[in-house]
């Protein structure tokens, strides 16, 4: 049982970090991208509703079933993704993780190495929104729908 209503109780709160995630849709991110992205955040984070949302919406884009089968060991299995995806997967766990060692050089010269200053920017707002969305559902319980 959900703990509170974030939406209804405060629906501003709620609006500015739906902003953020309108922005980052609007961006030029990659939209199969965007929900690896978000679907490694919210593993790490435990976040079910994320995960049953995000994992829908993957295979809506048409995202293949076995990747997202294994996105969680995507280490151990680097022939399932790309370069630039493996690089925004390291750069997702890292900022995700950030309390533990920062971004190290090597995750971020990798993913600088994939993306242009500007893709950057909209990767990090895009990790930064689904640990926001991540906090407030495991937080209030947030129903599965």
């Amino acid at each position: 049982m959900s703990r509170l209503d974030i939406n209804a109780t405060d629906p501003k709160a709620y609006r500015a970090v739906l902003a953020l995630e309108r922005y980052v849709q609007s961006s030029g991110l990659d939209r199969r991208l965007y929900e690896l992205v978000k679907i490694r955040a919210s593993q790490l984070n435990g976040c079910a509703y994320c995960l049953d949302m995000h994992l829908r919406e993957a295979r809506e884009l048409g995202e293949d079933q076995r990747r997202l089968d294994i996105v969680a060991a995507w280490h151990e299995a680097p022939q399932f993704f790309t370069e630039a995806e493996r690089a925004a997967l390291a750069l997702t766990e890292a900022i995700t993780r950030i309390g533990r060692a920062g971004v190290p050089d090597p995750v971020w010269d990798e993913a600088a190495a994939h993306f242009s200053e500007e893709e950057l920017v909209w990767l990090i707002m895009a990790i930064s929104v689904i640990n926001v969305w991540n906090r407030m559902a495991v937080a209030t319980h947030q129903d599965l729908p």
